[in-house]
């Protein structure tokens, strides 16, 4: 299967923003952007996140990181989706991600 391309913009900083673009395996183009509202470098990052196809339906990531006897514990929440099928989809989008980062990093 091929690997997504991926296209990144990222200003991290508080109030900067953030663009990226990814083909997926089956490859359908998604692209999606927010602002970055709370930037504590090695511990916390909050984020807004929207498809570039509904930029209406902004909803909001928060990514926390705590140091844990085996490395770095992540919690990342996901939260204001616009309805529950949005949430259904990114929690599939979100799951698959992971599980490639998981297959990277082993």
């Amino acid at each position: 299967m091929k690997p997504a391309t991926l296209r990144a913009e990222l200003d991290v900083r508080t109030g900067g923003n953030f663009r990226i673009s990814f083909t997926r395996d089956d490859g359908e183009y998604f692209e999606a952007g927010g602002t970055y509202r709370d930037v504590v470098p090695n511990e916390r990052l909050v984020f807004t996140w929207a498809w570039h196809s509904t930029p209406e339906r902004e909803s909001l990531v928060t990514i926390t990181l705590k140091p844990d006897s085996a490395g770095t514990l992540m919690v990342f929440h996901h939260a204001q989706f616009f309805d529950e099928t949005a949430r259904d989809n990114h929690l599939r989008g979100w799951s698959s991600f992971f599980d490639k980062l998981d297959a990277f990093v082993a």
